[in-house]
């Protein structure tokens, strides 16, 4: 699901059905980087972000397992928001029902993780401390009451600090003080997006294809 390159330019990956982070090394093998927290089988990693000191930072929802939150396979009781940094898996965020995409701020002060739960279809925001951890989670965008087709889900921040974020009615431009700018509205439901070429133009992975916008 999730792919991240590290300072080094190695790839990370979120494979949700093997319920495992690994990184793919250069001589073409893989190593697995987090399979567990505390003892027990992770649910099926999605997406993930390398934030301060270059740790890892991913997202735990129960989206891989066929039954979710009541399949039998699952051993963990909550969908968590974790950090990998030197050897260890900690548990940061476990009051999410969904937690999906994953980002942060240009100055790594900020994490970002949109939530896909059609109750509930935010965007939280939370403070990162010196050694890390995070505290002070908050809504930073709320679709909830917006019928557009589309849920949180990936996202991505920009040089600025404006968040985007697939959200109901496509891609969400949002300010880092939380204004809702504009609405990149794809050809179809939108479910992420990243920076290629020279950061200016935006790829939107979306249900049978991916887009390309230039921006300004």
């Amino acid at each position: 699901n999730g792919l991240a390159l590290d300072s080094t330019g190695r790839l990370t990956i979120n494979e949700h059905g093997r319920r495992r982070v690994v990184r793919l090394e250069r001589d073409g093998t893989t190593t697995v980087v987090a399979d567990a927290y505390d003892g027990k089988r992770l649910n099926s990693p999605n997406d993930l972000a390398f934030g301060p000191g270059g740790a890892l930072y991913f997202t735990d929802p129960p989206f891989g397992l066929v039954g979710q939150d009541k399949d039998p396979a699952k051993e963990l009781d909550f969908n968590g928001v974790y950090r990998f940094a030197n050897g260890q898996v900690t548990a940061l965020v476990r009051d999410l029902g969904r937690p999906n995409g994953i980002g942060f701020s240009p100055d790594l002060r900020t994490m970002y993780v949109s939530n896909t739960v059609a109750t509930r279809k935010v965007v939280m925001a939370y403070d990162v401390a010196a050694d890390g951890s995070v505290a002070n989670g908050r809504v930073f965008a709320d679709g909830t009451a917006d019928t557009a087709p589309g849920m949180p889900d990936g996202l991505k921040v920009d040089r600025q600090g404006h968040v985007y974020a697939t959200m109901p009615g496509g891609v969400w431009v949002i300010a880092p003080d939380g204004r809702h700018l504009g609405t990149i509205r794809a050809p179809e439901v939108a479910a992420n997006c990243g920076w290629g070429d020279d950061g200016r133009t935006l790829y939107i992975t979306a249900e049978t294809g991916v887009y390309r916008i230039r921006l300004n």
